[in-house]
């Protein structure tokens, strides 16, 4: 109720400062150094919210399908997509040294998305041979503390063989960082291109949940592993294959966030890994949909909200306050709708 209160307030606050004007009493009594937001400043954050958010949807995914089929939660799932960002600044780099970067750009980055999916997807597979399928039946809390050692040793292992610190992507050809769009609504080309990569992957992904035999097999083993596995169903295959496919997710996202920001570390994966398991939350866990539209709540909100509540209110530092608000949304669904926004999909064991 508090925060609800907090929320509404600080919303009225802003729209105040915006249509009144900053200097207003009300406004000049929360925050005498506040001034409108012009309308660029707004069409930025709600761009990079949705480029941001497509990211974590991406990255909730696989998050979404583990615990939908094993029931744990797998928080090595973030490394994966480190992996896949390491693995696309190589081939990026390599691409770029060869001149392919920047005389055909769209050949380098589909073939860095191709390697970034493959080396994800393989991490994800063996991950789960190696450390997951003995733990089968055992105490959830054994892969849930085996899952993060396996984080550990994979940030170690990338920087024993690449070396610690911030490595750099190449630059982006000067088409990629131009404007597009009507006047009104100019946005940067590899934030349109991380959105309409994102929007591709997730229609890619229903398609093979909700139409083809592997989902239904996935669907079902979710429900039931023992009714699907007498069904004729391979229950350690279709878990592999969601292993997979939420590795290759992560790829996809992995490679989008180097375009996007332009450097990864061996840490890269450990806290978009968390916001990103906190969106498949909000959005629901085990539903792929809500997955989805948690990262783009999730998104929208760390780059909306200090910005049109927070300032308004006087928070002192709220730019820097932005992971607080991811975490603060996910607290804020928990206590308002635990199932989450879209409802969760578990089976009837982790219903009980």
């Amino acid at each position: 109720m508090l925060l609800t209160s907090l929320v509404v307030f600080g919303l009225f606050a802003f729209l105040v400062q915006q249509f009144v004007g900053p200097d207003n009493p009300l406004t000049r009594f929360l925050n005498e150094d506040a001034n409108r937001l012009d309308w660029d400043a707004f069409r930025g954050l709600v761009v990079s919210g949705l480029s941001q958010g497509s990211m974590y949807g991406l990255i909730a995914l696989g998050y979404s399908m583990v615990y939908g089929v094993l029931g744990f939660i797998n928080f090595a799932h973030g490394e994966v997509f480190m992996v896949g960002a390491m693995t696309g600044l190589i081939t990026s780099n390599k691409l770029f040294e060869a001149g392919v970067w920047e005389d055909a750009f769209i050949v380098a980055i589909l073939v860095a998305v191709l390697v970034s999916i493959i080396c994800a997807t393989l991490t994800a597979v063996v991950m789960e041979r190696i450390a997951y399928r003995p733990l089968r039946g055992a105490p959830r809390l054994i892969p849930l503390i085996t899952s993060i050692g396996v984080s550990f040793f994979i940030q170690n292992t990338s920087a024993l063989l690449l070396g610690p610190g911030a490595k750099r992507y190449p630059q982006l050809p000067s088409w990629m960082t131009d404007r597009y769009g009507p006047s009104w609504l100019q946005i940067e080309g590899q934030k349109i291109l991380v959105v309409l990569v994102a929007a591709a992957a997730m229609a890619g992904l229903w398609y093979l949940v909700e139409q083809t035999k592997t989902g239904k097999a996935m669907r079902a083993v979710a429900e039931d592993k023992e009714i699907a596995s007498l069904m004729g169903i391979d229950v350690d295959r279709t878990i592999v294959t969601t292993f997979a496919i939420g590795g290759a997710m992560a790829g996809v996202a992995g490679i989008l966030w180097g375009i996007l920001f332009g450097s990864v570390t061996e840490f890269t994966g450990f806290l978009p890994g968390i916001k990103a398991f906190s969106a498949a939350v909000v959005g629901g866990i085990g539903n792929l949909g809500g997955a989805m539209a948690g990262g783009l709540t999730l998104g929208g909100s760390e780059s909306l909200a200090p910005q049109l509540i927070l300032e308004p209110l006087g928070v002192s530092g709220h730019t820097q306050l932005k992971d607080a608000v991811a975490f603060l949304v996910l607290i804020y669904v928990l206590l308002v709708k635990p199932t989450g926004l879209f409802g969760e999909r578990l089976s009837s064991e982790d219903r009980a």
